[in-house]
């Protein structure tokens, strides 16, 4: 299958790439918070395309973990609202575990590397004077 100009690997099950789990946490995130949101507001609000908010929206559906239903809005247009299914708000505790502990390792990588940086610019500016002045502590 050859999407966005390139090839693609399909999924049995649905014939849609698996999204990565950061993709589906700020989805699934967004649609417990937001369900009435439109697909033009979910991009604008994840920084990603129309196209692509379509797409991740049609691969929650063939998962199961959202559903969605028709409703009147104001302006007199149908409207769609994506709820959480019992199997997606279980998903996305499951996700965000994943997701906490990617960030948490991220972290504590970055932390581990700053300390060996600081200890490299002290080791190569003894002289306190002439080290390189110290970001602000967030």
């Amino acid at each position: 299958m050859t999407r966005y100009g390139g090839s693609v690997p399909e999924t049995r099950s649905t014939g849609l790439v698996p999204l990565s789990d950061d993709a589906h946490y700020h989805l699934l995130k967004l649609l417990a918070e937001r369900p009435q949101a439109s697909q033009r507001e979910l991009s604008l609000a994840l920084g990603v395309s129309l196209g692509k908010v379509n797409y991740c929206l049609k691969a929650l559906l063939a998962q199961g973990w959202i559903k969605t239903s028709n409703f009147q809005n104001s302006n007199h247009k149908r409207a769609y609202l994506y709820l959480l299914t019992p199997s997606g708000i279980d998903a996305k505790a499951r996700i965000a575990a994943r997701f906490l502990k990617r960030k948490i390792d991220e972290f504590e990588a970055l932390e581990l590397e700053i300390s060996r940086l600081k200890a490299e610019v002290a080791a190569t500016h003894p002289d306190p004077a002439q080290r390189p002045a110290r970001a602000p502590d967030r």
